[in-house]
């Protein structure tokens, strides 16, 4: 009977580690999905550099060359006169070279930075380089937007942060609490264990060896229901919550296994310390 009662508690403090872990491991993908909605915004800000009429293809290549550094400009666009004529008649349904006579619209070139090179000083840089060019008559791009992201980032990746940090001090709490019922049963025993000269150590090791093998099982079980979470909210509602890149999987079931191990170590530890703490007259009391 009591095997069995030991075995109930064993189960009952996987699923809740599992339970614990799968919050821990939703909170990575937020944080990862917050990241991949930031830079595919921020690589998503245009950068519009209008050119002059004047403006001939060598001077076009010597502004390509600026903007061909990948690692500074994801892409660049040129966009002709005649392309953004098409573009404005279709948004706007009218045609002002009917009435106007010529093509009042100039060619030019939309370019996106990379998330690196997306935040307000980099544009205003890459604003004045070109502007210092005679052939660009105007530098055009959202820099209130830019602006407000990166204060609204930052803001964000605090709060985060702020959840993951007391997310780990109530996981730890929660753990410790279901490992020290688990351990209850087996109160005597370690009374017993210390009473015969058995070192802090020896005592708690069996404890803490049979605990972090439940965590890092309940860091698979974890990993096994966010896979599913995500696949069905990739595939069922098409919804990509963050790039499956070998670096972010990696980086959620690191967190997830290693999350499962040292809590439970701790938790095992203190558990285990209280016990190996009480006397005789108090073991009844507990």
């Amino acid at each position: 009977m009591r095997k069995h009662h030991f075995r109930n508690s064993y189960f009952i403090s996987a699923v809740s580690v599992t339970l614990v872990l799968c919050l821990i491991g939703l909170e990575c993908v937020l944080l990862l999905s917050a990241g991949a909605l930031v830079t595919r915004m921020r690589e998503n800000m245009t950068v519009t550099a209008v050119l002059s009429q004047e403006a001939d293809s060598a001077q076009c290549a010597r502004l390509e060359a600026i903007v061909s550094d990948q690692t500074r400009y994801s892409s660049f666009k040129y966009i002709s006169a005649e392309e953004a004529l098409e573009e404005h008649i279709r948004s706007l349904g009218e045609d002002p070279s009917a009435f106007l006579g010529y093509n009042p619209l100039s060619a030019s070139y939309e370019i996106h930075p990379t998330d690196a090179y997306s935040h307000p000083d980099s544009l205003l840089m890459l604003s004045s380089q070109l502007n210092a060019l005679p052939y660009v008559e105007e530098v055009i791009y959202p820099r209130d937007l830019a602006d407000l992201m990166t204060s609204n980032v930052q803001d964000i990746t605090l709060i985060l942060l702020a959840v993951a940090l007391a997310l780990l001090l109530v996981s730890m709490v929660l753990i410790v609490n279901t490992i020290r019922l688990q351990i209850y049963a087996k109160r005597f025993l370690i009374n017993t264990m210390t009473l015969v000269g058995a070192t802090s150590w020896v005592t708690r090791r069996p404890f803490v060896r049979r605990n972090m093998c439940m965590g890092f099982l309940s860091g698979v079980a974890a990993l096994a229901i966010l896979s599913g979470v995500v696949y069905y909210v990739n595939q069922e509602l098409g919804i990509l919550l963050f790039p499956l890149t070998w670096q972010n999987i990696a980086f959620v079931s690191v967190v997830v296994l290693c999350a499962g191990l040292l809590i439970t170590l701790f938790a095992s530890l203190i558990a285990t310390g209280r016990y190996i703490r009480m006397d005789n007259n108090t073991l009844y009391e507990v």
